[in-house]
């Protein structure tokens, strides 16, 4: 489309797009503007999409990422854990709202990594451990193309060794959904509304992983990202329906939206793997 047609789509004038052309990724749209970029994004062909996802990719691995300076500076929370590098933050002790009954829950300060274990983030785990790589990479090398996507077909007993590994433990269920539901219990990560273009299900129709960064949209109320869809997260709670089974969080591209909601539970065999199940770690404060 043109110029003019794309302003209007996102909302803003002609003049604010070569304002937006001319100052690059300094600049910081407004939210509304965001999320109706989000919205174009989810709606592109698949091509485009693929450009879009190809882009992050190269930004990222061109040395240190801007961006996750950029949180560094902006969170004073934030940190950068001195093993494996992710960044992670604060969610203070208190009472959330958790579950679909909204039950008053206490959790204990703890700090949770802002984005999934990416790709690029187990090729270090698997250097450092000779752990077993994913089936997907082939010659059991990271692909370039998704070395900020969240690593996929790992099992629970993996993601529980990259957590050992990184001095880390994968999050129990009430703190991965306090981290996607702030202290109010919002009922998605960015609010009350169920807006699908804020993350990647399978109503986006991309048909895999995104970079963990894209949905920008989505972040949660202590600036966690990817909480909803992409992929699957086990967490360290045990499955009440048998031994050896544990929980999953936040739904993944392959399911329908009304999957996920954060209050929602999904258990899993600890030995399960497949293309769209993940994890993230926590730590104690």
């Amino acid at each position: 489309m043109n110029g003019k047609d794309f302003a209007a789509k996102v909302g803003i004038s002609s003049r604010q797009l070569v304002n937006w052309e001319g100052r690059g990724e300094s600049i910081k749209p407004h939210p509304d503007n965001q999320a109706a970029l989000d919205t174009l994004l989810s709606t592109s062909p698949p091509e485009a999409q693929w450009r879009f996802a190809q882009f992050l990719t190269e930004q990222a691995a061109v040395g240190q990422d801007e961006r996750t300076e950029e949180l560094l500076r902006r969170n004073p929370h934030a940190i950068r854990h001195p093993v494996d590098g992710k960044i992670m933050v604060l969610v203070e002790e208190g009472i959330y709202l958790s579950g679909p009954q909204d039950r008053s829950i206490w959790v204990d300060a703890y700090r949770i990594d802002v984005y999934p274990t990416t790709n690029l983030d187990y090729e270090r785990f698997v250097g450092a451990t000779e752990h077993r790589p994913p089936q997907h990479w082939p010659g059991g090398r990271c692909p370039g193309a998704l070395r900020d996507h969240p690593v996929v077909w790992v099992t629970w007993h993996d993601a529980a060794a990259y957590a050992r590994w990184a001095g880390k433990a994968l999050p129990t269920a009430r703190q991965w959904e306090k981290a996607a539901r702030g202290p109010n219990g919002r009922a998605y990560p960015w609010g009350g509304d169920p807006t699908a273009a804020k993350c990647n299900t399978a109503e986006s129709g991309i048909g895999g992983t995104t970079p963990v960064a894209r949905y920008q949209s989505g972040v949660s109320p202590y600036g966690v990202h990817d909480l909803c869809g992409n992929v699957w997260e086990w967490c360290s709670t045990p499955g009440a329906d048998g031994p050896d089974r544990y929980q999953l969080k936040g739904s993944a591209f392959s399911s329908p939206f009304e999957r996920a909601t954060p209050s929602r539970e999904n258990v899993a065999s600890a030995t399960m793997q497949d293309n769209d199940t993940g994890f993230r770690c926590a730590a104690l404060a």
